[in-house]
C-alpha cells in the first residue's frame, strides 16, 4: 500500500517540480542571494538531479556516490536542465516500477567509497526523506529565488498567494 501512495505521489509531484522548473527566466540562472548559495541554475540543476538518485536508492543497497556516472547540464541553460530533469525522472519512474514492499523495508547505505554517509537505514525513509522531501525542500528555495528576482511563482498546491490577492 505505501508503494502504490508513493508512486502516486511521485507522478502528481514531478508535474509540480516540472511547473517550477518551467517558471524559471534564462535571464536570472545567473542569480545568486548570498555568496555562500547556489546560483538559480545550479539550484535548478540540483532538483533535476534529486531524480537521478531515485535510481541508486531503489535498486542498490549500498549507493557509493563516488562511483556514480552523474550526468549534469549547462546550470546557465534552462532548457537543457529541463531535458536532463526529463530524462532522470523517466529513470526514477523506471526504478520505482521495480520497487516492492520487501524492498522499502530492506536498509539501504549511502557511501562515498568506504565512509558512510547516510545510513544504513529502511529504503523507504530514505525514499521519504533523501529523495521526495530533499525535491520539496529545494523547491522551497527556488520559489524564494523566484519572488526575489521578481518572477511569477507557479502554483503548486493550489492558487498562489500573489494569484489568490488579485
Amino acid at each position: 500500500m505505501i508503494l502504490q501512495y508513493l508512486t502516486q505521489e511521485f507522478e502528481h509531484e514531478v508535474n509540480s517540480t516540472r511547473r517550477l522548473l518551467q517558471a524559471i527566466p534564462e535571464k536570472d540562472l545567473g542569480y545568486k542571494p548570498s555568496e555562500t548559495s547556489w546560483t538559480m541554475g545550479e539550484l535548478a540543476q540540483h532538483i533535476a538531479t534529486i531524480y537521478y538518485w531515485f535510481v541508486g536508492t531503489i535498486t542498490q543497497d549500498a549507493y557509493d556516490i563516488t562511483g556514480d556516472q552523474l550526468e549534469r547540464a549547462d546550470p546557465n541553460d534552462i532548457k537543457a536542465t529541463l531535458a536532463l530533469f526529463e530524462s532522470n525522472v523517466e529513470k526514477a519512474r523506471n526504478a520505482l516500477k521495480s520497487l516492492t514492499e520487501e524492498k522499502l523495508q530492506q536498509n539501504w547505505t549511502m557511501k562515498a567509497g568506504e565512509q558512510v554517509v547516510l545510513g544504513p537505514m529502511p529504503r523507504a525513509i530514505v525514499t521519504r526523506s533523501f529523495l521526495f522531501n530533499h525535491i520539496y525542500h529545494h523547491r522551497g528555495e527556488m520559489i524564494v529565488y523566484l519572488r526575489a528576482t521578481g518572477n511569477k511563482v507557479p502554483g503548486l498546491y493550489g492558487p498562489t498567494y500573489e494569484d489568490s490577492n488579485k
